[in-house]
């Protein structure tokens, strides 16, 4: 099953230094048939103006991933973590037990961003950070793994859960096939560009929820850039 959810269809706000779509239940926006994806509960497409931010708030038993799109963004938390990930690049927050943290753009132009919240496999732990630049050109083609659950997976960033987050840049017409078990959920989102997901057509920033796939087949329309998350 694939399901396309459009760009237009999400919930949102534009509170003016935010301006965010919401590609299930988040904040004041609440739709009982979204309420995450397994065990993927947020993924909010934000555009943050410059010198604006999310001031220190807390978070716990969350899996927290940052996929910087365009920009860059700054992030302070109460472990004495201070980082800055640019465009193309990803952060991530285990919660964990508890942390407060800040996201401030201190950049000279709009940063736009996919945070994407994935439930931890179990509660408590000691909370951590990271981040680690993932070229775009070292994924041209292919699907590269950015934050895994698997211990195996060394090349990607660590998160506490069963989950991976990859992300792939293909040239119009280029074509690529990722293996899942049917058995779990895969969230997909184009950055950029249109594609085609197993005979369906997803546009930019449009969502795609995938289930009882063993074979995930993607053309790619136009230059695209995708990100997809696989998780329980």
């Amino acid at each position: 099953m694939i399901e396309r959810r459009p760009f237009a269809s999400l919930g949102g706000a534009d509170h003016g230094w935010l301006k965010a779509k919401h590609h299930f239940s988040f904040a004041e926006y609440h739709d009982p048939k979204r309420m995450g994806w397994g065990a993927l509960r947020v993924w909010n497409d934000d555009e943050i103006a410059p010198g604006e931010g999310f001031p220190p708030h807390p978070h716990a038993d969350m899996e927290i991933i940052t996929y910087v799109r365009e920009g860059a963004i700054t992030h302070r938390d109460s472990m004495g973590n201070e980082g800055r990930t640019e465009a193309g690049d990803v952060q991530v927050m285990s919660a964990g037990s508890g942390v407060r943290h800040s996201e401030y753009n201190l950049e000279d132009k709009p940063t736009r961003l996919f945070q994407i919240w994935i439930l931890p496999s179990a509660r408590g732990g000691a909370p951590f950070w990271d981040a680690r630049p993932f070229p775009r050109a070292e994924r041209s083609g292919r699907f590269v793994t950015l934050a895994s659950g698997q211990p195996d997976e060394t090349d990607a960033l660590p998160i506490r859960a069963d989950a991976r987050i990859m992300a792939a840049t293909l040239q119009a017409g280029e074509r690529v096939s990722v293996p899942l078990d049917p058995r779990r959920h895969a969230y997909l989102v184009p950055a950029t560009g249109t594609i085609e997901v197993g005979g369906t057509r997803i546009g930019p920033r449009d969502g795609a929820a995938i289930t009882d796939v063993a074979t995930l087949d993607i053309v790619a329309l136009e230059d695209a850039e995708i990100v997809l998350v696989e998780t329980v």
